[in-house]
């Protein structure tokens, strides 16, 4: 199982990647395949990722098309696909074969409702 984790400085200060890292270094045990780190002012994420759908293809955090939204995610959406296709026929552009991209591009749709429309057992951080 994967790790993710994170800070959100709610003062406005910024991050400070040593400590991001220092808490994502803390997470290695969860996932010895890929590290990943998003930070954007006063937000980070980062995670661990233990490889096991779209091995090669899906390195995190994922993002929408602009990159406004930063996703990391662990676990496993069972109806990806079919949210997959939905989204690509409203336009949407899918840059991985993996299922936790899906999520990005349900975010900037649907915002703080995105976990209604997922099937799996998954968690998952997104800003």
């Amino acid at each position: 199982m994967c790790g993710i984790c994170g800070v959100i400085h709610l003062d406005g200060q910024p991050i400070e990647p040593d400590v991001l890292q220092a808490m994502n270094n803390a997470l290695t045990h969860r996932g010895p395949d890929d590290a990943g780190y998003y930070i954007n002012d006063n937000v980070g994420l980062a995670m661990r990722r233990l490889s096991i759908i779209d091995v090669a293809g899906s390195p995190q955090p994922l993002y929408n098309e602009d990159e406004s939204v930063g996703v990391v995610f662990n676990g496993e959406i069972f109806n990806f696909q079919a949210l997959r296709d939905q989204l690509t026929q409203a336009g949407h552009q899918f840059h991985t074969g993996g299922d936790g991209e899906t999520i990005a591009h349900l975010y900037e749709d649907h915002q703080v409702e995105t976990a209604h429309y997922l099937r799996g057992q998954f968690a998952f951080a997104a800003w």
